[in-house]
């Protein structure tokens, strides 16, 4: 990890995209802290590529898109950039400023969780995620076994969840009409 800056413990979002764009590793944004994001596992990899490929392939004859980890969100509501592992954007994206590294407009976000970054996707990313008005669906998928919460606003207010824990279930991103088995999402997976 790069060091930050000596001049001030916070930075403001311009200071943070241009540490950003200067350092080699991904470092999400959150209340004025940098916060360095760790090297993924293979199984994490495998779980993000079997989604990239099945959500890309489904998607193909629509006006949606499947984004890998690499392309930033801006979330207004709290301040903060993230990097979701997969995000899906419908019609044209919309971006921060002049940007076109950082959208604004995700439709369904997947986080593949880790020992380090599990309570922080199902905690703070969870509230700030679901702030974001276009945001449908919000997934989350454990590589270290066979787990995905799936979460879909069904009102003001009101989440639908879904915890699914076995190979023959189907993860239905209902927003997207796509459907994806999680024989596919664990496909190649080796759980330790």
């Amino acid at each position: 990890m790069s060091a930050l800056p000596s001049y001030s413990p916070y930075l403001t979002p311009t200071e943070y995209l241009a540490f950003d764009e200067q350092v080699k590793e991904k470092n999400e944004y959150w209340h004025g802290q940098v916060i360095a994001m760790a090297g993924a596992t293979i199984e994490h990899n495998r779980i993000v590529a079997n989604m990239l490929a099945n959500l890309y392939h489904a998607l193909e004859a629509t006006s949606c898109e499947v984004f890998p980890s690499d392309l930033r969100l801006w979330i207004e509501q709290t301040n903060g950039f993230t990097y979701p592992d997969l995000m899906v954007v419908c019609g044209e994206p919309q971006f921060y400023g002049n940007r076109t590294d950082t959208i604004t407009n995700p439709k369904v976000i997947i986080e593949v969780l880790s020992p380090s970054t599990a309570n922080y996707d199902r905690s703070d990313k969870f509230h700030a995620y679901w702030s974001i008005e276009t945001v449908e669906e919000y997934v989350l998928i454990d590589p270290a076994r066979i787990r995905v919460d799936y979460f879909r606003k069904a009102g003001v207010n009101l989440l639908e969840f879904h915890g699914l824990t076995n190979l023959n279930e189907v993860l239905v991103l209902k927003s997207i009409g796509v459907e994806v088995p999680l024989q596919r999402i664990y496909h190649h997976v080796n759980f330790l």
